[in-house]
């Protein structure tokens, strides 16, 4: 029944699980949280809080996953996939054009600051704005072009932001997108305990107060470069 398949590839310590719970409020969609994270930990052996349980939660083989979970028949016709950029690695891509892509972004700052009070050690591969527009480049040039999607801008207005996103993804837009029960969610993954106490707080797209604190100066280095990549993608995205 599936008809359109929907991969947000979001940067850590964005609003991506608020978009999650948006798209779960459709009537036509399905929802999926973070489908490669097992894959990942087991392919980069980093380890995450919750680590053994998400193991053993998902397929570790990012190959199988893909065909049996993104690629494959829903009871829904949209199929939304919420996906961690940093996820994506060691396996094949070509999947990426059978699919509609969004880049999910956010002002690094924002991720890094947000990321260090969970694990103080932030990587570029772990803030995944890089490999952003590594997909954002690829998918273009091979006439696939994604939806660049900031955060900051949904969060200056909510409806008229996700009516584009709708818009560009050619699906109907619907207002219950903008609101959802506060706690735990179905849809979340079992690692929800350890990254989602913010978001279970709120009933609709909301900033978080971690988002304005100052970063610590050894991550400066890190957030000049990723915000040079942040700022190619920015230009890109829909504008409230």
């Amino acid at each position: 029944m599936t008809s359109s398949r929907i991969c947000l590839w979001s940067s850590p310590r964005n609003i991506s699980t608020a978009m999650m719970y948006s798209f779960a409020q459709r009537p036509d969609t399905i929802v999926f949280d973070e489908p490669l994270y097992a894959h990942y930990l087991r392919v980069t052996g980093i380890e995450h809080p919750g680590n053994d349980e998400i193991l053993a939660s998902q397929d570790q083989k990012g190959e199988n996953v893909v065909r049996d979970v993104i690629l494959a028949d829903h009871r829904k016709a949209v199929a939304f996939f919420k996906q961690m950029t940093h996820h994506l690695v060691d396996m094949n891509e070509d999947f990426l054009f059978d699919v509609s892509n969004i880049i999910f972004i956010r002002e690094p700052k924002q991720i890094i600051r947000s990321y260090s009070e969970i694990r103080p050690v932030v990587t570029m591969p772990d803030i995944g704005i890089e490999k952003q527009l590594y997909l954002f480049n690829k998918l273009t040039e091979n006439g696939n072009k994604p939806v660049v999607l900031d955060s900051n801008e949904i969060l200056k207005d909510p409806p008229k932001v996700m009516r584009q996103l709708c818009d560009s993804l050619n699906i109907p837009f619907y207002e219950a997108m903008l609101h959802w029960q506060a706690g735990p969610r179905p849809e979340d993954g079992v690692w929800a305990k350890h990254w989602y106490s913010n978001v279970h707080k709120t009933t609709g797209f909301e900033k978080q107060a971690s988002s304005s604190k100052p970063l610590p100066e050894y991550l400066l280095p890190l957030y000049e470069e990723s915000k040079q990549y942040y700022d190619q993608l920015y230009i890109h995205s829909l504008k409230a």
